[in-house]
């Protein structure tokens, strides 16, 4: 699992965003939607990671790895 991953998961009628290994929810949604965008965009602005999603029924819906939003090293156009 990546060093910065974040997990998506349904709890009493609500989404929770939270962190892998944390002890508390970063943030409760009403809708995965929502849950899911606020995760993406932390982990963009935390260097990118692993989004996890997990369904009602606790199984692993869906993985997605997002990309670092400050790249300290950027790639350079070359031209000819």
């Amino acid at each position: 699992m990546a060093a910065n991953s974040r997990i998506v998961y349904h709890r009493h009628d609500r989404w929770v965003n939270k962190k892998v290994g944390a002890d508390r929810a970063a943030s409760v949604h009403r809708t995965q939607e929502q849950a899911e965008q606020t995760a993406r965009d932390m982990l963009h602005r935390s260097g990118g990671g692993e989004l996890i999603t997990n369904g009602r029924d606790g199984r692993i819906r869906s993985k997605d790895t997002i990309a670092p939003g400050r790249d300290s090293c950027p790639p350079r156009d070359r031209e000819h």
